[in-house]
């Protein structure tokens, strides 16, 4: 352990630089292919509970980093996320270990970025784990539950530039937030005025759409009425 925290500190050093030199590019590259190349994430992940709160630290910048770093323009480190899903598994469940919880969320959001494993946490049983991370005593835990769930979901989903994984995302959203037992959730959900914002957005999207699908058009053509009145009251600034 004492070893992996040098090299940690190490590959941080090389991946931000230093006070007296900036990062190298090439090195960046090449540190990038290496870790890439073997299952290093897999076997940083599974150390993490035996490493100091320091070395934690260094470890979830080295990863953060590392999402960011392309190698012949690519984003291997989606490439390998995509080959290996199951280190998801582990970070999402990490949340139960209250020890490193914080790390592993930390970690958890970062390789979210990319929208392919975001789809996949989406499309996994976690997100109903989501809820009772949430709902965890450890403020620090639940709040960093949430902020995984919310940014991501919002970000990587609703905002996504793909029609279906938004489709899928708000049908999904919707039976989440409409479900009896998430109830507190839901009050939770509508009290954003963020939240709100991102769906006014997407049900113009919808409308404005020159080609919407048949569906579409008889979800939109059956609630007229509905929407108008709706509409009705809100006074509407282009200028925002």
């Amino acid at each position: 352990m004492s070893e992996l925290s040098k090299l940690l500190l190490e590959m941080r050093t090389v991946l931000f630089g230093s006070d007296q030199s900036e990062p190298n590019a090439d090195a960046c590259e090449q540190l990038t292919r290496e870790f890439f190349k073997e299952d290093t994430l897999r076997l940083l992940i599974a150390s993490l509970p035996k490493l100091a709160m320091g070395p934690r630290r260094d470890a979830t910048h080295v990863v953060a980093n590392l999402q960011r770093q392309r190698v012949d323009t690519k984003l291997i480190a989606c490439t390998y996320l995509e080959a290996n899903f199951d280190i998801m598994d582990t970070l999402i469940l990490g949340y139960e270990d209250g020890d490193v919880a914080l790390t592993y969320g930390a970690i958890a959001r970062e390789c979210i970025r990319h929208q392919s494993v975001a789809r996949y946490v989406l499309e996994s049983e976690h997100m109903k784990k989501f809820f009772s991370f949430l709902q965890i005593p450890n403020f620090d835990i639940a709040s960093d539950a949430q902020a995984t769930f919310k940014v991501k979901y919002n970000s990587q989903l609703l905002e996504s530039s793909s029609y279906i994984t938004k489709r899928h995302a708000v049908k999904l959203l919707g039976d989440i937030l409409l479900d009896r037992s998430n109830s507190a959730v839901m009050v939770k959900y509508v009290s954003s005025l963020d939240n709100m914002r991102i769906l006014m957005n997407l049900l113009r999207l919808f409308v404005a759409n020159q080609n919407k699908p048949p569906e579409i058009i008889s979800v939109l053509i059956a609630n007229r009425s509905k929407l108008l009145r709706f509409f009705s009251d809100f006074n509407i600034d282009r200028g925002r």
